[in-house]
């Protein structure tokens, strides 16, 4: 054979073989399919507060903690101590580091054992996307291939967060995010050189290493890591130093588990959402859940603590505590108290007095009687069973006495009370669903929390009650409701800002009422100010009685210690314009005295009933303010019935003194809503709600 032939038939031999090694290696690649990295997105979910903060994170569904990190959310000295000890040259090879295997394959061929992987962050990226138990050449290889694969159709970053997301810390922990906080208990944005350079080693093997098993090995393991970052230059050695004498974490910290109650029933209702963003401010929720287990365990056993607080400029919900300590079985932490349905006592008086505020029934100075007195068959008493005999609204209201509470709510009628509290958003339960009597205005009736708090908002903000949100991934419920008219909600603001305060706290600054339910099942303290209202509830989650439980005594300092936790000054509520500061001498007739005993013109039996003739309720009346026509903004009022003098009020404000005729003009002095409202000299009432154009 020629030397010829002798080198065509090695040649082609070669090309053969390197022909079947490409084909090989083709079919190789064509049997791993296409690559999934749907691993890495498969996290635990996350409740974020209204900056981002984690609030609470589930496990995922395969049991393991592996919460969602981007390379903004750790702290950069990690990715220098990473590259040094996995990968110096990361940012620059292709998923493979020829020099990395040709040093590990010498480092084997010389001391028979594995001295460093080859491994790049690529590869084990690879690896943690198809892990495999054996550790063969043939799992080396799908390895390689799927690195460059990665780095054919993701960038250095996605690959990066590929790694954060999964690389294993022991147990079932996954990714540098829950591996941070499991064992450091903090986010890893800001990591010491000690706590990088441990998270940094654990993936290597992180059974052996675990330091809450093997401290001495996660310790070791640890400073092999500063050793290495410091030959690299990527660490100082002082800093290396003092890395070392730090020591490594013992204990597994538990994750964050805030506001349980809201987190807990928004992932259940939230089926496959991994994130839910919650309105909540992790500061205050975290120290009003310290301040609810502080004092459930200073009042007694079984007795747990429940508080909402609310901005009032948005109905943002900016705490929600469902109970004193979730996992507490003889306080029933489990169930939201918040959210449970109780009974307010006198927490529900403000709103009374609000409708007949606005009804022009009554002033906050006008004299009420509190007597022994029957509503037919019902006989209220005092809360002391005592009686204060003439008093006014203010005083009355400030000192929650019943009787004159009872003979407001008997004018303002009880159906339409309740009517009011469920137009304004409330969810009210009353026993059997039956007619509602007068026992509603001292909590008869069922309420939630957060529904109570919603309305108390509601008269911080003239008399709109806002709709409760909580989540900042939904869209917020529409909500036009009303609980009173604004001057009607500045009185009330007003006489309740005057209540006398608890003990641990100055008065003035929030306006407050309490309230006992009865059988001291039920404590409640409400209070407001220009921005936030907080609602707190005292009590046993079984609705046992509690003998000597109070809304002053045990709901009233907790609802004080709760707004000195929110920080800053105490804003007043602006007075409206419409107002009408006087001593009670000084009101309109009607208005300085409840009792029905004016001067009567014309024989009761002969007088019909007194209502407004114009205008018509709900009428939208073009006044002509935008046609400057001469006589603009004069509305005409017309009554029938009724027993002169009648005294005209718009928006609770009188308009000009009682006069004997049925007559009156008012001057507009812009549109909108107004509430026209007359009274005559037995202080009957009727009133309508126009639109002026």
């Amino acid at each position: 054979m020629t030397r010829r032939r002798r080198a065509i038939l090695v040649a082609s031999g070669v090309a053969g073989l390197l022909a079947g090694a490409v084909f090989a290696a083709s079919a190789f690649v064509h049997a791993l399919g296409p690559l999934d990295v749907s691993a890495a997105s498969r996290n635990s979910v996350v409740a974020l507060d209204r900056d981002g903060r984690l609030l609470r994170a589930f496990r995922a569904n395969d049991g393991r903690w592996r919460l969602p990190v981007k390379i903004a959310d750790v702290d950069p000295g990690f990715f220098d101590l990473l590259f040094a000890y996995e990968d110096k040259r990361f940012l620059t090879h292709h998923g493979v580091d020829p020099l990395a295997l040709l040093r590990a394959a010498g480092q084997f061929l010389r001391y028979g054992h594995v001295v460093s992987g080859g491994s790049t962050i690529t590869m084990q990226v690879a690896r943690l996307l198809e892990p495999r138990e054996n550790r063969t050449m043939l799992a080396k290889a799908r390895q390689i291939v799927r690195a460059i694969e990665l780095e054919r159709s993701y960038s250095k970053d996605e690959i990066l967060e590929f790694y954060l997301a999964l690389a294993p810390y022991g147990g079932n922990i996954e990714g540098v995010r829950a591996a941070s906080l499991a064992w450091f208990g903090k986010e890893p944005r800001r990591l010491s050189w000690a706590q990088a350079a441990l998270l940094v080693a654990l993936p290597q093997s992180p059974e052996s290493r675990r330091p809450d098993r093997t401290p001495v090995a996660a310790q070791a393991a640890r400073n092999r890591a500063l050793d290495r970052a410091t030959a690299q230059g990527a660490l100082a050695a002082e800093e290396a130093d003092a890395a070392r004498r730090e020591g490594v974490p013992i204990d597994r910290r538990p994750f964050p588990a805030v506001a349980p109650h809201l987190t807990e029933s928004a992932q259940r209702a939230s089926p496959g959402q991994a994130v839910l963003r919650f309105t909540l401010d992790f500061r205050l929720q975290s120290q009003l859940e310290s301040l609810a287990r502080e004092s459930a365990m200073r009042l007694g056993p079984k007795l747990s603590v429940a508080i909402v607080a609310i901005d009032n400029r948005t109905g943002e919900t900016r705490a929600h505590v469902g109970g004193s300590e979730y996992l507490s079985v003889e306080r029933a932490g489990g169930v939201d108290l918040a959210n449970a349905v109780r009974s307010p006592g006198s927490a529900l008086k403000p709103f009374i007095y609000a409708m007949a505020f606005e009804a022009g029934l009554a002033h906050p100075e006008t004299i009420l009687e509190d007597r022994r007195t029957h509503f037919g068959a019902y006989a209220p008493q005092n809360f002391d069973l005592s009686f204060q005999g003439q008093v006014t609204a203010r005083t009355a209201l400030q000192q929650s006495l019943n009787i004159p509470a009872i003979a407001l709510l008997n004018e303002v009628g009880p159906q339409k009370f309740l009517a009011r509290l469920r137009n304004a958003g409330a969810r009210i339960a009353t026993p059997d669903d039956s007619a509602p009597g007068l026992a509603i205005g001292l909590g008869g009736l069922g309420v939630r929390l957060s529904d109570l708090t919603r309305l108390y908002a509601g008269l911080a903000r003239g008399g709109r009650t806002p709709a409760l949100i909580e989540r900042r991934d939904r869209p917020p419920p529409a909500s036009d409701l009303r609980i009173s008219e604004p001057v009607a909600s500045w009185y009330v603001y007003d006489i309740l800002r005057g209540a006398p305060p608890p003990a641990n706290a100055i008065g003035g600054a929030i306006a407050f009422k309490t309230g006992t339910s009865y059988g001291y099942r039920d404590a409640f303290a409400v209070g407001f100010d220009r921005d936030t209202t907080i609602g707190v509830w005292v009590g046993r989650a079984d609705n046992a009685p509690v003998p000597g439980l109070s809304g002053r005594v045990a709901a009233a300092p907790i609802l004080f210690d709760a707004f000195a936790r929110l920080g800053g000054a105490r804003e007043a509520i602006t007075r409206p314009r419409d107002t009408l500061l006087a001593h009670t001498m000084q009101l309109p007739p009607p208005l300085r005295h409840l009792r029905k005993d004016a001067p009567q013109t014309v024989a009761a039996a002969s007088i019909s009933a007194l209502k407004i003739a114009y205008p018509p309720d709900g009428a939208r009346i073009d006044l002509g303010l935008d046609h400057g026509i001469e006589d603009a903004g004069r509305l005409a009022l017309k009554a029938q019935g009724g027993a002169p003098p009648f005294i005209w009020m718009v928006n609770g404000a009188p308009i000009g003194e009682p006069d004997l005729h049925r007559q009156a003009q008012w001057r507009a002095d812009g549109t909108g809503f107004a509430r026209v409202s007359v009274i005559d000299a037995r202080g009957d009432s009727d009133s309508v709600i126009v639109r002026l154009e």
